[in-house]
């Protein structure tokens, strides 16, 4: 059997890199498959979509799985059994960001089992391989027969001592002010997130587009190789749903008005619900139980069609939003902080009906998050955790695990918090963000309620950092459009962006958008980020009512931290044999210690609830460290005496030799004329013998008595 010969494309980047795609060697029993390299970087990417489609789905079960083997960068996975598991959380995040740029831009009205897969099968550090996934699934597509309204691509672009850089190595990110995975087609920007370092927003919108000329570069290289396909050149057909435009003029005439009436009365989340529902039953009652039963599903899609046709028309039309509303109006804010007694530091943030408990518990190095994956070994020693549970919609139904979406949500506001976290701060520090009711932009209230909270624990922020959602409602026809601050649940559901910014009030701190329509202008992505920061001020305000600076230092009976550093050879004397030292010491202090080297350096953390405690601990580990310079001055403790000189002891377990001729500068008969046993004398280090025993000097602290030849003349001349 001859080997394939795979069908290429060359993406060239402007800084002369090349991204490699081939088709036809790897999966061809996929509906599409690709290989992506670049450098040494590969990825495999396929796509399959079912030909059956279920009538009973009115939505696309679109799945993306994205996985890192641990082959491709030579390593084993790590725990008791040693094969690939559930995905990881950063995994996880890269489904994400490629499901959110790919699911809009299926046809609305295909609904086939669509399941797109992409695995790391080789890791070159200097390219990141999320880098590369989104371009790798939209390939996949893009050769398949499965209908698709792409390509689209995604890049990383990150800002590094001032120049924007297309998919830099990982090692080059650690000067990056701005990093950036952004998203799109050729004719718009349709995802952006990111982590910022108080950044401003026209610097925000500069790197966006320094990306999506990236992406169309992209893109043309997988338009040339789908083109060279000749499945891809005519896209399956499939069941597409019936139209009845009858029916829908009958609908709109029946329940437009009524809609837009409730709407306009800006009523709350589960009364505006219910009336909403009132008018649907009215609607059912006009069509007979066999008029249902063949087209109950159209009467239900159409009715959805019309209320979101009434809602974005009150917006543009009148500026009135669900809730009464104006489009830049926050809705009414009230927080807390300190609200439970026995954690680190808590905060309650309550916006509208959107509220987010945060905790914060402080820990040593031992409670780190260990990241350990295929292409990224690392501890976190900052790390938050959003819980979601279903009694924040109301809704009753059963806990599966942590969700994709409470994942996301986490990070995001982790990367907004971070780079407020102080680089000296000797604490592990853990956020949990419990979510207790919820009607939009709980994401962004985790943010918030997060940064009152680790203030509250102590925790010196370098800056307070807030949050908002922002959305739009954009008419194709008309070009009407209007950007709404603090967005509803249902406008979120309703409208045509999700746009979340977080920051300080010097800079943007993380991003994440998602968008729905096509060609977005640079006008209306300005106006967002601006009417956000007046937003984001306006929340920052009431933030500060309740707290608008860290405490001092931590709560009275939170364990309090103390880090030093000693060198590494005495890591072995202050644990003792068999741990035996650090135990008993740990044992009388109360305390939690914690030593480890860290590059040839050995850095200990003492944690306590008493400092008097601490400093023990601290005077014992002094003692064992004790390195005595020469030249310095001691006061000891006389603890023998011998005829050719005395030991004197200058720190517990530390003793070396004043020799009888260093006692006085005049001669000394015998070491007992001059010194006692516990005598405690000034002495000076002078040197070491060859055996590294301590030389000490008294007489040097001494006045030098003058010769009598000197003296002598000096009475001469007078």
């Amino acid at each position: 059997m001859n080997k394939p010969q795979p069908i290429q494309e060359i993406i060239k980047l402007d800084d002369g890199r090349e991204i490699i795609i081939e088709t036809g060697k790897l999966a061809k029993q996929a509906d599409g498959s690709v290989v992506v390299r670049m450098g040494d970087t590969m990825l495999l990417a396929t796509a399959v979509a079912s030909k059956d489609i279920n009538p009973d789905i009115d939505f696309l079960p679109l799945t993306v799985d994205y996985r890192e083997k641990f082959a491709s960068a030579g390593k084993f996975p790590g725990g008791f059994f040693k094969r690939e598991g559930r995905p990881s959380t950063e995994e996880i995040l890269v489904m994400r960001l490629v499901d959110r740029v790919l699911r809009p831009l299926f046809p609305k009205d295909y609904h086939a089992e669509t399941q797109v897969m992409i695995q790391l099968m080789s890791f070159d550090e200097n390219v990141q391989a999320d880098s590369l996934a989104g371009l790798a699934a939209s390939a996949a597509l893009a050769v398949s027969d499965i209908p698709f309204e792409g390509p689209i691509s995604e890049v990383r672009v990150a800002k590094i001592n001032g120049e924007l850089k297309i998919n830099p190595a990982l090692a080059e990110m650690k000067n990056a002010t701005i990093d950036l995975m952004v998203g799109g087609t050729d004719d718009s920007v349709t995802m952006v997130e990111g982590q910022m370092e108080e950044v401003s927003e026209e610097e925000m919108i500069e790197a966006i587009e320094f990306a999506h000329q990236a992406i169309k570069n992209q893109i043309a290289g997988i338009k040339k190789l789908a083109e060279k396909i000749e499945k891809s050149k005519t896209k399956r057909d499939y069941d597409k749903i019936e139209e009845d435009e009858v029916l829908y003029d009958t609908i709109e005439r029946e329940v437009y008005s009524k809609l837009y009436e409730v709407a306009k009365e800006g009523l709350g989340k589960q009364e505006r619900s219910d009336k909403f529902s009132k008018i649907k039953d009215a609607l059912l009652e006009n069509f007979s139980e066999e008029e249902i039963e063949e087209k109950g599903k159209l009467i239900g899609s159409y009715f959805d069609k019309v209320k979101k046709k009434a809602v974005r028309d009150l917006v543009l039309v009148e500026g009135i939003r669900l809730d009464g509303r104006k489009t830049t109006e926050i809705r009414p804010i009230w927080t807390e902080v300190d609200y439970l007694p026995t954690v680190h530091g808590s905060a309650i943030f309550t916006r509208g009906e959107t509220q987010a408990l945060a905790t914060v518990t402080l820990g040593t190095s031992r409670d780190v998050n260990i990241i350990d994956g295929a292409t990224q070994q690392d501890e976190e020693r900052f790390y938050l955790h959003y819980n979601f549970p279903p009694f924040s919609t109301g809704e009753a139904r059963p806990l599966r695990g942590t969700s994709r979406r409470e994942i996301g949500h986490g990070h995001l506001a982790q990367r907004a918090l971070e780079p407020m976290i102080p680089e000296d701060s000797p604490y592990t520090i853990r956020v949990v963000s419990d979510i207790l009711e919820s009607n939009g932009s709980s994401s962004m209230a985790t943010v918030c309620a997060g940064s009152m909270a680790l203030m509250d624990a102590g925790i010196q922020l370098k800056k307070p950092v807030s949050g908002i959602a922002m959305g739009l409602i954009y008419d194709e026809d008309s070009k009407k459009y209007a950007v709404l601050s603090d967005i509803l649940g249902d406008e979120d559901h309703l409208g045509d962006m999700d746009f979340k910014v977080t920051g300080t009030k010097d800079g943007i701190t993380a991003c994440q958008m998602d968008i729905k329509i096509k060609d977005l202008k640079r006008e209306i992505l300005e106006k967002a980020l601006h009417q956000a920061k007046e937003g984001r001020m306006h929340i920052m305000g009431e933030m500060e009512k309740s707290i608008s600076a860290p405490r001092p230092q931590v709560k009275d009976f939170v364990p309090k931290m103390v880090k030093i550093e000693i060198d590494k050879d005495y890591i072995g004397a202050v644990i003792g044999k068999g741990g035996k030292d650090i135990q008993q010491l740990q044992e009388d202090t109360d305390t939690t210690i914690v030593i480890e080297e860290v590059d040839g350096k050995g850095i200990i953390e003492i944690m306590g609830t008493d400092m008097d405690k601490i400093q023990k601990v601290l005077d014992r580990i002094a003692i064992i460290t004790f390195e005595p310079e020469i030249g310095e001055v001691y006061e000891g403790k006389v603890t023998s005496i011998k005829d050719f000189g005395a030991f004197v002891e200058i720190a517990p377990g530390t003793e070396g030799l004043l020799h009888i001729s260093e006692i006085d500068w005049k001669r000394v008969n015998k070491v007992e004329d001059e010194l006692k046993e516990g005598q405690i004398v000034k002495v000076k280090l002078i040197g070491k013998d060859q055996r590294g025993k301590m030389k000490l000097s008294r007489k040097v602290l001494l006045p030098k008595p003058e010769r009598r030849d000197q003296a002598k003349s000096k009475n001469e001349g007078k």
